[in-house]
């Protein structure tokens, strides 16, 4: 197991933000984007890392990235070190595995999530009202089931703090019609294709979202997809409606964190280092399970 990489720090190359678990850099009309090992749940980056997370989050995304291009374009320039510029190959030892360059599109500021089992935040609200993010369900569902077909349940992006859900005609007002049906159609047409994918080998993607830019007037997919940070990832084998499913994701840091009763407050509270250790286990399964490959 490696050292933990917290915070990127490239002497030289000019900082363009630091996200929840991202450092992005500045390269003119491109990005160099950095996974760090830095883990968020519930809005928060905890004080703990997951050693290697950054390395597997960014070789998971280069893999879809790959799968659905013939979908939808993406961000993706290189992630071939030897081809980055040559101010960067000093720091190769840092950027191997866990980084990109990849264009620099105007960011859309939608979540766009999909969703096809009914489970966390939506599972919550179809008790309460019965339908999610305005789209009304089949009466009956339990925790986990799977949806008739699966849902778009956009939400707004936040900066800081709670991204908040709201419905498909909200976000027709927010980014108009024709970005909405792009975003929708896009957004659907990659979660069906991935799951095809996963569900042959024995993971079932109950929900994930995604984020898009804009390029010379075109759509493009960025930042990561269908990676455990930004999905649901379940077993195959041991998947059972009617309750909470065993999980790749960080569900597992999350479950921790909902029973030492923290409030979802910052500052967020550290993992244990058992937490550590099987978060970090369960990424590196589904790395493997899904791309066929050792990190």
């Amino acid at each position: 197991m490696n050292n933990p990489v917290i915070n990127v720090e490239l002497p030289g190359i000019k900082l363009f933000k630091r996200g929840k678990v991202r450092d992005v850099f500045d390269l003119g009309d491109k990005l160099l984007i950095v996974a760090t090992d830095r883990i968020s749940c519930f809005d928060s980056v905890l004080p703990t890392p997951i050693p290697d997370k950054g390395k597997i989050l960014n070789q998971l995304s280069l893999f879809w990235f790959n799968y659905t291009k013939n979908i939808i374009d993406n961000h993706v320039v290189t992630a071939d070190i030897r081809k980055y510029p040559s101010e960067l190959q000093k720091y190769s030892d840092i950027l191997d595995k866990r980084s990109v360059i990849g264009k620099k599109a105007k960011l859309i500021d939608i979540e766009c999530i999909v969703r096809g089992y009914i489970s966390g935040s939506a599972w919550a609200e179809y008790q309460e009202k019965g339908s999610v993010s305005g789209i009304k369900l089949p009466k009956g569902l339990q925790e986990s089931s799977r949806l008739p077909e699966p849902i778009f349940t956009p939400s707004t992006k936040a900066a800081h703090g709670h991204d908040i859900n709201i419905t498909e005609a909200e976000m027709r007002k927010i980014v108009g019609d024709k970005t909405t049906d792009i975003l929708k159609i896009a957004t659907l047409d990659v979660y069906k294709a991935a799951c095809r994918h996963a569900e042959s080998r024995g993971i079932m993607i109950a929900d994930t979202k995604f984020e898009f830019g804009e390029l010379d007037g075109k759509v493009i997919l960025i930042d990561e997809i269908l990676t455990p940070d930004s999905s649901r990832f379940w077993p195959k084998d041991s998947y059972k409606e009617g309750g909470s499913q065993v999980s790749y994701d960080k569900q597992f840091a999350r479950d921790y964190l909902l029973s030492i009763k923290w409030d979802k407050n910052p500052p967020a509270p550290p993992l244990t280092p058992e937490v550590i250790e099987k978060t970090r286990a369960k990424y590196m399964e589904a790395y493997k399970k899904l791309t066929g490959k050792e990190l």
